[in-house]
């Protein structure tokens, strides 16, 4: 880890802690070393240009011929080479000796300035919406996402990482605030509908389908079972329901008697479809669901029975222990690899990834979701996302910017006065060649 470094930064010691997380570190310090082997290297180029010309002059005015000229100018053009470009350079993060020289020191006195025009550079170039949209289209994120998401190995990461952010989530939520919640909006949303006339409908059309009959069936099969199961019961229950001065041979009698015509009635009613005791209970429910429909009576007492029920404590603890069980159902499923839940979950997505690798239409819904989601962003949030540019830059101290970015960037700038000191010195020779050769 780095560790900040408080001193001067051309010395290893402490340099002033930065402000707003900008910090001179270790690591700058070392990247400074090289920019100071580069001045080195630079500053030594000038010094033998500057002998090179000392000793061409001295040559030359000791008469060792015509090459001495040639070399003096070289090394003289070097040597203005180099101090041009070391004032260039230098000018960039410092005064040049010291001295006030208008239009040095750019980066610490221009520091703000600066940031201001990276934040509106990055801000037309990088953040406008076409910039954005043309760059998302291009990269065609649908075809790439399907791709990505059709490969098992990538389905297993993405059901992996949902059940996490899922458990995580539920784990978190407190069961008391969600069971508040959760029965607050049932208790408010079943108040405000009125459910008899949804209700009617319900019923009509079952009725209309004839799903009730199956109900019928298994209430007359049931009844049956149980009057077979339980024929002394009830021959005795009739039988005990007679008037006290009848024979008991004839409570007898009429139990039995009562008790085949209730076996018949249900196995009739069992076997005949268009038993009239059928027809009646088909005829009930019609009328039942146009009155839950249309009578107003009796859309207000199933409203009144409504609020009764739900003003039942069974009812409510029931709505408030519904969450508990279902957090644990889920909890347990997500964190079972092997659960239907996490299964499906899998299947679904590897699914969707290959029917959307097939499907370009798909693809292109997706791309242009991402392009509008990413463009309103750009758009609505371009000032917010470049003041942070010019916020951050504006909370940097002046020096130790000027420090920090000499430091990552000083190394190559050497090589613009070395390259200067070589240039100058072979355009000064070609120059004087020229020269020589237009005046002789």
């Amino acid at each position: 880890m780095e560790r900040t470094i408080e001193g001067k930064a051309e010395t290893s010691g402490p340099v002033p802690r930065g402000v707003a997380g900008f910090a001179y570190t270790e690591a700058d310090e070392e990247k400074r070393r090289g920019v100071r082997q580069m001045k080195l290297i630079a500053t030594g180029l000038l010094v033998l240009a500057a002998a090179v010309f000392i000793f061409a002059k001295v040559m030359d005015h000791n008469g060792h011929g015509a090459w001495t000229g040639y070399l003096a100018a070289a090394a003289e053009a070097g040597m203005v080479g180099a101090l041009a470009d070391w004032f260039a350079v230098t000018a960039l993060f410092k005064r040049p000796m010291g001295l006030p020289i208008p239009h040095t020191a750019i980066i610490p006195t221009k520091k703000d300035q600066l940031g201001q025009s990276l934040g509106d550079f990055v801000g037309e170039n990088f953040l406008s919406a076409d910039v954005v949209r043309s760059r998302l289209h291009q990269v065609g994120i649908g075809r790439r996402f399907a791709g990505w998401l059709g490969e098992p190995a990538n389905a297993d990461r993405v059901t992996g990482e949902v059940s996490t952010a899922l458990r995580g989530a539920l784990t978190v939520l407190r069961d008391s605030d969600v069971q508040a919640i959760v029965g607050e909006a049932i208790n408010r949303r079943v108040s405000q509908v009125e459910v008899g006339p949804g209700l009617g409908k319900l019923l009509e059309q079952v009725v209309a389908d004839g799903g009730h009959r199956r109900v019928v069936d298994l209430v007359c099969e049931r009844a049956e079972i149980w009057l077979v199961a339980n024929n002394d019961s009830v021959m005795n229950a009739i039988a005990g329901g007679a008037p006290g001065w009848t024979p008991r041979f004839v409570d007898r009698k009429v139990g039995e008697r009562v008790y085949k015509e209730l076996l018949r009635f249900v196995t009739e009613m069992r076997d005949w479809p268009e038993h009239p005791a059928r027809g009646a209970i088909d005829r009930f429910l019609r009328d039942f669901a146009g009155d839950l429909q249309s009578d107003t009576a009796t859309r207000a007492r199933v409203e009144r029975l409504k609020s009764e029920i739900l003003a039942r404590d069974e009812v409510q603890d029931f709505i408030a222990s519904a969450w508990s069980s279902l957090r644990t159902m889920i909890v347990g499923a997500a964190g079972d690899e092997q659960s239907e839940l996490r299964l499906r979950a899998r299947a679904a997505i590897l699914g969707f990834g290959r029917r959307m690798e097939a499907d370009e239409r798909l693809q292109a819904k997706v791309d242009g979701w991402v392009e509008d989601a990413a463009t309103h962003v750009v758009t609505t949030y371009q000032r917010q996302i470049t003041s942070l540019i010019t916020d951050t830059v504006a909370a940097w101290d002046a020096d130790q910017t000027s420090r920090k970015i000499e430091a990552h960037i000083g190394r190559d700038l050497q090589f613009i006065r070395i390259n200067g000191t070589v240039v100058g010195s072979l355009a000064g020779l070609i120059i004087y060649t020229v020269y020589q050769a237009i005046v002789s």
